[in-house]
């Protein structure tokens, strides 16, 4: 592995514009919050529980239940509960 491999990549040059920059820092935010939903989606449907949910978004177990919760039971998703064994 050579320096710099890790490295971010660097940022692109922000609008010339306020309004653009702060309109592009909305559709990232609603971007992420689209990733998120469908990744959270996808590990509950998978059997992850919210212990390891919240560890790979670095968040609390509260926090991501109380975000993602009624949204995934209304898609009908079972969510495990603390002491469910996996099947």
């Amino acid at each position: 592995m050579s320096v710099g491999e890790n490295s971010p990549p660097p940022a692109p040059p922000a609008p010339a514009e306020p309004a653009d920059a702060l309109a592009a820092v909305v559709a990232l935010r609603r971007l992420a919050d689209q990733l998120e939903d469908a990744a959270v989606e996808q590990a509950m449907r998978a059997g992850w529980s919210w212990p390891q949910v919240s560890e790979a978004l670095n968040v609390t177990r509260q926090a991501v239940h109380k975000k993602h919760a009624k949204r995934l039971i209304a898609a009908g998703v079972k969510l495990r509960r603390r002491g469910d064994e996996r099947v």
